[in-house]
This record gives C-alpha cells, structure tokens and sequence, in this order.
C-alpha cells in the first residue's frame, strides 16, 4: 500500500523498514519497524527514539499488523477466490492507522484524487504543520493537531489542497486538539454510535467513518459504497460489473467477523492488478 501511493513522511516503508509515530503520554514517539527472518519464521526488529515508550511502542506494533480472526480460516473454505488470493500474498495482514488525526487527514486528502497526489499533498503538510522526529538515523513526521487547529484555510490551501479540504482538516484537527473525539471515547461505542460522532465531523462521511472503523479500530466493516471497494467487490463477485452499496453489502454478508481483513486482501489484489486474473482462474 506504502509503495504504491508514495511517502508522505507519515508512514513511511523503504521496502525493508517502516517508519511512524504514535501518540503516547500527550506526545509523539517515532519508531522503526525492520522486518527480517523468513515466512516461516518472521522476526522484526524495533528501534525507538525515546526508550522509556518502549512498551507502548511495543504495544502499538503488536497493534499494527493484524491476523485474520479463526474465522477467516472457514470462510477461505466457502469462498475459493478468498483461498486464491490468501494463498497469491501469504503473510499478507492489513496495517492499521492506529493515529486517528493522521487517519482521518489521509481519508480527506484521499477524496477524487489519485493516492499518489493525495501522499504529495500529506507530505507536504507534514513539512508545514507537522513535528519532525529521527529515529535509527531515518526521518518521519507526525502531525500536530494543535498546529493544525490554529492554521487558517489559505496556508493549507497553498500546499494545494481544495478550500473543502482544508476546511475540513482544520475542523477535525480542532475537534481532536479540544478533546472532542478520541480513539479511547470511540472504543466504547457501538459501530452506529461511532459514525454518528465521526460525522458529525465537518467533510467526515459514513464511508470515512466506515474506514476509520476498519483501518483504525479493527472492527470487521466493510466500506461498501468506497469505490474501490465497489470494484473490487464487482470483480471478485460479479465478473466485473460495478455493484452497487446495497449489493457490495449483500454480496459480503458472508465475510462476518473476516470482513475487515477480506476486505483489505482483495483491496491488495486489486492494487497490485492481479485481482482479475484470480478471480478467472478455475
């Protein structure tokens, strides 16, 4: 996902080690994540750049990367093309956003462009508003929702955001900056309860609100009218043809407590361009 849409300085992946921040104690601590060993036998390597957040770095890695639920097991069973793709990218886990202010800004900046503009866009506002952090000698952002709170429309506008944008990534970083909303208020509501706090967010969407409960909170949700997922979804399940909300809903209602990783599994195949010739495969 990192290679394809580009660096942003937020999350940042060499092909090798992953790069970014998390919030702990009211500040940010950047952290590396070098991958080694083999699939069999996986081992990573953690450098941080304050020691004493070791362990809640630690906890946020754990966090990161996600294993299927036992259910996903089954569900490769009753869905051959799930077992086809699964077996295509082996190991393959969905990486969390674990930073609601950073998830939220890369849904908004993700809005009827392309990702790799969108990762142009975040870059540039993580040099303009965000704290910059070293760590294993390498470099990475995290934005400041303080910064970004008090920033008017026009500076954000001239990193060539639309007015909209940055309307809306003022109001969310003002929400987050107040207390408003956080991770740990949204863990103790239901998914309705969730979207209904999230949107009432200025530019924030049932379907940004839909990603924030899958991307970053882990819950099993599919985003069904994304159009991403909309093409995925008509790929895998209707020999190509664009479904619609209602009818990506129906034809996931199988994935059940599998949907967020089902999801993200087709969403790879998709970007890497291979979903296609899996789903033809007999």
């Amino acid at each position: 996902m990192f290679r394809r849409s580009g660096d942003d300085l937020l999350d940042r992946w060499d092909g090798r080690t992953f790069l970014r921040t998390i919030a702990i104690g009211g500040r940010s601590v950047a952290f590396a994540t070098a991958f080694a060993g083999t699939r069999a036998r996986p081992a990573v390597r953690v450098t941080v750049d304050d020691g004493e957040c070791a362990d809640g770095v630690m906890n946020a890695v754990r966090a990161t990367f996600v294993p299927p639920p036992d259910h996903f097991a089954e569900l490769r069973r009753a869905d051959p093309l799930l077992a086809r793709v699964n077996v295509r990218y082996g190991g393959f886990k969905p990486v969390m956003q674990l930073n609601l202010l950073g998830a939220l800004v890369r849904c908004i900046s993700a809005q009827q462009v392309n990702l790799r503009w969108a990762s142009e866009t975040r870059r540039r506002l993580a040099e303009r508003f965000g704290d910059k952090h070293s760590v294993g000698g390498e470099i990475v952002y995290s934005l400041s929702a303080q910064r970004l709170a008090g920033a008017a429309p026009a500076e954000i506008r001239a990193l060539q955001f639309t007015n909209r944008k940055a309307e809306y990534i003022i109001a969310v970083a003002q929400a987050i900056a107040r207390d408003q909303i956080s991770l740990e208020r949204l863990a103790a509501l239901t998914d309705a309860a969730v979207i209904d706090e999230l949107v009432a967010l200025r530019g924030i969407g049932v379907w940004t609100a839909e990603w924030i409960l899958a991307r970053t909170m882990g819950r099993p949700r599919v985003v069904a009218g994304d159009l991403g997922v909309r093409k995925a979804i008509g790929i895998a399940y209707r020999n190509g043809v664009m479904p619609s909300e209602g009818e990506v809903r129906e034809l996931t209602s199988h994935w059940r407590e599998s949907s967020a990783h089902a999801q993200a599994l087709l969403l790879h195949g998709l970007g890497e361009r291979e979903l296609e010739a899996l789903a033809a495969a007999p």
